[in-house]
């Protein structure tokens, strides 16, 4: 019996050390995202002193502060087999007539027109897409870009092409102000207003009837069209809310530049597509969370913040962001893959 006992007790330990790496491996698989955040914020805090400083991490913040909304709009969008590119016209768009409703209509009106401005635009584009009967993500691509020059033009028909500068302001400006450094206690306005708008669109991706028609809809449009899923609605809804949340992003953009350009959008359309692969969601659509998202957005901003402190070339920084753009889409595309056989 004692002959036996060892080489079973032996065989027994192996299989526990290779069951425990499995699942050690599936998890860092599963969550590459945070393992990237953890070893970047590592790796920087020891290469660079200064990346874990107070006025660093607030820096940070607020670099999150913008994307992180068109971002979240962005993920309803994909996640419905779409895609927005018309993101950074609207910015410039809203921007500059809220700047310059100001001294007109004063600046809670201003925000609440350049917020309606926003949902104008995404309603726009749906009404572009189901009206052309461009059901494919393709399709979605070429109309949003070409709002998204128009948006533009129109923003710089209406500026003449001039930045509008929100301290020039004849009026109050208090609410920008408060937007942009004021606090309740050590939370921030502008943490505050992300974090509702998070736990609105969370409740209606995971509570919601209209939430489970994106997942739907993005992963096969013609079972979500037999099963009674009114796609037409869906479509309208998913443009409606990354109109909002784009012009709500740009109000808080506004309120932390203290200025409007018919331009200053341009950066924001391929980040925020980048914001929202990098979380997880599937560019072809059907799965996706606007959580994974938030953890998207955060690691490529660390990775920003990470590359200007070790002072890397701007053009470097931009071929990173190209090249992660296309590792992740290939990564996602092997796994459906490999999901599929």
């Amino acid at each position: 019996m004692k002959l036996w006992q060892k080489p079973l007790n032996s065989h027994k330990k192996t299989m526990d050390n290779k069951m425990t790496m499995q699942s050690i491996t599936k998890i860092v698989r599963n969550n590459l995202i945070l393992a990237g955040i953890a070893v970047l914020i590592i790796v920087t805090s020891l290469v660079e002193p200064k990346f874990l400083t107070s006025a660093n991490i607030e820096n940070i913040i607020r670099q999150f502060g913008t994307l992180i909304f068109v971002a979240l709009g962005m993920t309803f969008v994909i996640m419905a087999g779409f895609i927005d590119l018309s993101v950074g016209g609207i910015i410039s768009l809203v921007a500059v007539v809220t700047v310059t409703l100001i001294d007109k209509v004063g600046q809670g009106p201003a925000i609440i027109v350049g917020i309606t401005i926003g949902l104008i635009c995404g309603l726009l584009n749906s009404f572009l897409i189901l009206s052309s009967g461009a059901l494919t993500q393709a399709e979605a691509l070429f109309l949003t870009y070409g709002m998204s020059l128009v948006f533009g033009a129109v923003a710089l028909i209406y500026t003449q092409g001039v930045t509008q500068f929100l301290t020039y302001s004849k009026t109050d400006i208090s609410l920008f102000n408060t937007i942009n450094s004021g606090s309740i206690g050590i939370i921030s306005i502008s943490f505050i207003i992300f974090i509702v708008c998070l736990l609105i669109l969370y409740i209606v991706e995971k509570r919601t009837y209209i939430g489970r028609s994106i997942v739907v809809v993005g992963g096969n449009k013609v079972a979500a069209r037999l099963a009674g899923i009114p796609i037409s609605k869906t479509i309208v809804f998913i443009y409606a809310v990354s109109g909002v949340m784009t012009a709500i992003g740009t109000v808080i953009l506004v309120a932390r530049v203290t200025l409007a350009s018919p331009v200053m959008g341009i950066p924001y359309m391929a980040n925020a597509i980048l914001s929202v692969v990098v979380g997880g969601t599937a560019l072809i659509g059907g799965k996706g969370s606007v959580l994974w998202t938030v953890m998207g957005t955060l690691l490529l901003i660390l990775m920003g913040n990470c590359l200007n402190l070790m002072g890397v070339s701007t053009y470097i920084q931009y071929m990173l962001k190209g090249a992660i753009l296309i590792l992740a889409i290939w990564l996602d595309n092997r796994k459906q893959f490999s999901e599929g056989n």
